[in-house]
C-alpha cells in the first residue's frame, strides 16, 4: 500500500501468484527471471504496467502480479489481472511454458525442484534457507491471494485487526484450492495452509498461531509480536538481514510501515475473475464487523489466537464441511444452538450482506454466488475426478490453465 495516509476501505492492494510450468508437462519451470528480463532488458525483480506490476518471489518459478499501489475500487480490476495473464502466456509460448492457477503445483517435488531467485534479494532468501530450508512444499511450493487493506492510527488499526482475526479462520472455507499434491488428493482441502503453518517451526514466534495475538495498537503490536520474533531469530541471523516487518509470516501481518494490514490465508482461485470477487466479499464482510453491523468491535476482540486458531485447523482440513461452533457464529449474527458448516456460514454472510437485485446485475456478486453453490475450487477440483493419478492430475490441471487463460469459473461437470 501506499504511504499516503488511507482511511478504512478506501482502497484495497491485491496480490496474485501464479506459477510458471512447461505447457506440454506441466512440471515447473524456474524461468521467473528470464521472463522480466524479456520485458525489462534485464534482470530486474519488478515491472510496473500501469495499472498492475509484475514481481519474482522467493522461487524462480512463481511471478506475482499485483495492482501498481491502492485500487481505489474493484470494479473491472479483474479485467486488468487478466490482460496481464494473457500477455504473460503470450511470452511464455516461446520457453514452451504457460502459468497455472491454484495454491499448490500437484505434482512438484520441492526437494529436487526449488530454485532460490538468484538475483536482487538472494542474500535474504538465502537467509531464509540456510534458517528454515525452503525446500519444502512449505516454502517452494505455494501460491496465494493477498489482500492488503489500510488504515489510519491505532484506532483504526484495531477496528481492523479485531475483524480480521475473527473472519481468519474460516477464510480458507471459501478460498481453498489445494487438495492434491505429491500426485494424489492430500487428505486436506487447503493443503497449502496445513503446509504453510509449520514452515517456520525452528523459530515458532514467526508464525504464532498464525491468527495474530490479540492486539490492537501500533505498541502493543510491537511489544507482543515484533520483539519477541525478532529476539528469536537474531542467533540464527547474525547479519540482520531479517529483522523486518516482513518477516511476520502470521495469516494477517500488519506493515505499520504502509499503513496497512496484509491477509495472506486465501489459495489462488482458477482466474482473476475469481480472486476479485472473494476480495470484494472479503472486503466487504470485515467492513460489516467494523462497522458493527453483527456485533460489538469490543466482543470480537475478546477472542484469543488458540481459539481462533482450533477453528483455522477445522477449516484448513473440511473446508466448507467443516463445523463452527455456536459461539463463534454469533459474532456473526448467526443464533443457533448447534454448529453450523462452513458452507452455511458464508451463504448467511452473502444474504446478509447483498440484495438479490445486486446479485443479479453485478458480475463480482454473480460470480460469488456461483463459487456458493458449486464449492470451493477444492471441493470442485476433487469431485471432478474419480480415481487420481498422473494421468487424471495432469487432465484436471490442464484444464485448470484453460480456465486461467479463459478468466472464468472452473466447473467440475462441465
Amino acid at each position: 500500500m501506499s504511504k499516503d495516509k488511507l482511511h478504512l476501505f478506501e482502497a484495497v492492494g491485491v496480490e496474485l501468484e501464479y506459477m510458471i510450468v512447461d505447457r506440454e508437462t506441466l512440471a515447473v519451470r524456474p524461468i521467473a527471471d528470464q521472463l522480466l528480463h524479456q520485458v525489462a532488458g534485464e534482470y530486474t525483480n519488478q515491472i510496473e504496467r500501469g495499472v498492475i506490476s509484475w514481481s519474482n518471489e522467493l522461487v524462480l518459478h512463481v511471478i506475482e502480479l499485483k495492482t501498481n499501489g491502492p485500487a481505489r475500487s474493484l470494479e473491472g480490476l479483474h479485467r486488468a489481472f487478466q490482460e496481464e495473464v494473457n500477455h504473460i502466456n503470450q511470452l511464455l509460448e516461446a520457453h514452451n511454458a504457460m502459468l497455472l492457477p491454484t495454491a499448490m503445483h500437484p505434482l512438484m517435488d520441492p526437494y529436487k525442484e526449488m530454485k532460490l531467485w538468484p538475483h536482487e534479494y538472494n542474500p535474504i532468501y538465502e537467509a531464509y534457507n540456510r534458517i528454515f530450508d525452503c525446500r519444502g512444499h512449505g516454502w517452494a511450493n505455494l501460491q496465494s491471494t493477498h489482500i492488503n487493506l489500510p488504515f489510519s492510527g491505532d484506532e483504526e488499526f484495531g477496528k481492523l485487526h479485531a475483524a480480521i482475526r475473527i473472519l481468519l479462520p474460516v477464510l480458507p472455507g471459501i478460498a481453498a484450492s489445494s487438495p492434491i499434491a505429491d500426485g494424489a488428493p492430500t487428505g486436506f482441502m487447503d493443503y497449502r495452509m496445513e503446509v504453510y503453518r509449520t514452515n517456520s517451526q525452528k523459530v515458532p514466534s514467526v508464525m504464532g498461531y498464525i491468527v495474530p495475538e490479540a492486539v490492537f495498537s501500533q505498541a502493543e503490536y510491537n511489544d507482543v509480536i515484533f520483539q519477541k520474533m525478532y529476539q528469536d531469530i537474531a542467533p540464527y541471523d547474525p547479519e540482520v538481514l531479517l529483522q523486518e516487518e516482513w518477516l511476520n509470516s502470521r495469516g494477517a501481518i500488519a506493515r505499520f510501515d504502509r499503513g496497512s494490514i496484509e491477509i495472506r490465508v486465501l489459495d489462488i482461485q482458477e482466474s482473476p475473475l475469481v480472486d476479485i470477487a472473494l476480495v470484494r466479499f472479503i472486503a466487504d464482510s470485515l467492513r460489516a464487523l467494523v462497522q458493527e453491523q453483527f456485533c460489538p468491535i469490543e466482543a470480537l476482540k475478546d477472542w484469543d489466537e488458540q481459539s481462533l486458531y482450533e477453528i483455522l485447523l477445522q477449516v484448513i482440513k473440511h473446508g466448507e464441511k467443516a463445523l463452527l461452533p455456536p459461539e463463534y457464529c454469533r459474532s456473526f449474527g448467526i443464533n443457533s444452538d448447534s454448529k453450523v458448516q462452513v458452507g452455511d456460514f458464508w451463504t448467511h454472510i452473502f444474504e446478509t450482506l447483498y440484495s438479490a437485485e445486486e446479485v443479479k446485475s453485478e458480475e463480482q456478486l454473480t460470480t460469488l454466488e456461483q463459487v456458493l453453490e458449486l464449492g470451493s475450487l477444492s471441493c470442485r477440483i476433487l469431485t471432478s475426478q474419480q480415481d487420481w493419478n498422473r494421468t487424471t492430475i495432469s487432465s484436471v490441471y490442464r484444464t485448470l490453465s484453460n480456465t486461467l487463460s479463459e478468466g472464468t469459473v472452473f466447473n467440475s461437470h462441465g
